[in-house]
């Protein structure tokens, strides 16, 4: 299975902002998250990139995306939800198994092979749908979609999916995605990549042609799950959505901590918690 091309969403009303938030890459040069994930995309051997955007920031994000290699806008003309805004990127990627990225997290890769290389080289060998996931944390889960399934016999990272709900409660998680061998109060939350089938769009074409207002990817992946492969795999990295409480300031703490300023990065941090001690040991005295 040979995947040459990649789609990011980034029509969403707080995702029309958040791609172009600026950051200090582990290069330590300034980029916007934009082109943080196109570079991700494109280290692991993508060619062709998609950007789904709302009508009215095609010029802004063609202007966002000069010079950043083969890219097309693709406007989202209504707005039906997240899996519509992949839906509408069906003739971009043709008849063709895809990456899928969300623009509004950031990824941080742990080590010289990132999540998304991982992630493709799965989806090739094993020809079928793939989501990147991370074992999160019971308060967080909130933020993302989470997967149920079993680790497949032989591996300690890899997972036959049977089910997905879209950012689950507590108590849904509890009831409906507990994954053997993972850490008590922990789930396997999407990483905000995914490897995606033409089986996707046969699954939502019915729910566009019915009018449906809002289409989601969970749903349709926990219907695809019923009745084809469909895999996990844990990221071998970090993310970061940009929307959660101090989600900027946590990706710029990871982007320097994992790149050539950490030393730099670590004496700040250690600076501004010796200020703050100091000035509590004045108003104690």
């Amino acid at each position: 299975m040979n995947i040459t091309r990649a789609v990011i969403t980034a029509a969403g009303p707080d995702q029309r902002r958040l791609p172009h938030q600026l950051l200090v890459d582990s290069d330590g040069v300034e980029k916007s998250v934009l082109k943080i994930i196109v570079a991700e995309a494109t280290r692991a051997g993508i060619d062709d990139i998609g950007v789904v955007v709302h009508p009215d920031d095609t010029e802004l994000f063609q202007t966002s995306l000069a010079n950043e290699g083969n890219w097309t806008v693709i406007p989202q003309h209504e707005p039906r939800g997240y899996g519509h805004a992949i839906y509408c990127a069906r003739d971009f990627v043709g008849n063709q198994p895809f990456l899928h990225m969300v623009g509004d997290h950031v990824y941080v890769s742990r080590d010289d092979e990132n999540s998304t290389s991982r992630l493709l080289a799965l989806a090739a060998r094993e020809e079928c749908t793939v989501s990147s996931v991370q074992p999160t944390r019971e308060h967080e889960i909130g933020y993302f979609g989470a997967v149920s399934g079993q680790r497949v016999r032989g591996t300690h990272d890899v997972y036959t999916v049977d089910g997905v709900i879209e950012k689950p409660t507590p108590t849904q998680a509890e009831q409906a995605l507990v994954v053997p061998g993972l850490r008590a109060g922990n789930y396997l939350c999407f990483f905000g990549i995914h490897v995606l089938t033409p089986s996707i769009f046969a699954l939502m074409t019915p729910l566009v042609e019915r009018g449906d207002t809002r289409i989601g990817l969970s749903d349709s992946l926990n219907e695809l799950a019923k009745s084809e492969k469909y895999l996990a795999i844990e990221a071998n990295g970090l993310r970061f959505p940009m929307d959660a409480k101090y989600g900027r300031l946590r990706a710029q703490l990871a982007l320097g901590l994992h790149g050539r300023d950490r030393a730099e990065i670590l004496t700040l941090v250690c600076d501004l918690l010796a200020q703050r001690e100091l000035i509590s040991s004045k108003h104690q005295n």
